[in-house]
C-alpha cells in the first residue's frame, strides 16, 4: 500500500531524518520518501493495518498531520 501523508512543520534536512528514522522503524514499512519542498511524506508499507501505526509515528517525532 502506498501513502501520501501531509506533515506541517518539516523545515530542515533534519527534520526529515527524523521522520525516515521514526517512520522507517515501524516493521512493514518498505519506503519512506520526504519531500520537503511539498510538505509531503509518503510511505509505502504493508500490511495496510499500519497506517495508524504511521501516523503515530509522525506524531511521536514532533510534526502534525494536515487531514
Amino acid at each position: 500500500m502506498e501513502k501520501v501523508f501531509h506533515v506541517v512543520g518539516m523545515k530542515c534536512n533534519h527534520c526529515i531524518d527524523k521522520i525516515e528514522k521514526f517512520v522507517g522503524e515501524i516493521d512493514g514499512v518498505e519506503l519512506v520518501d520526504v519531500d520537503l519542498k511539498n510538505a509531503q511524506v509518503k510511505v509505502v508499507f504493508e500490511p495496510s493495518s499500519l497506517e495508524n501505526n504511521i501516523k503515530e509515528a509522525i506524531l511521536d517525532s514532533g510534526f502534525d498531520i494536515k487531514e
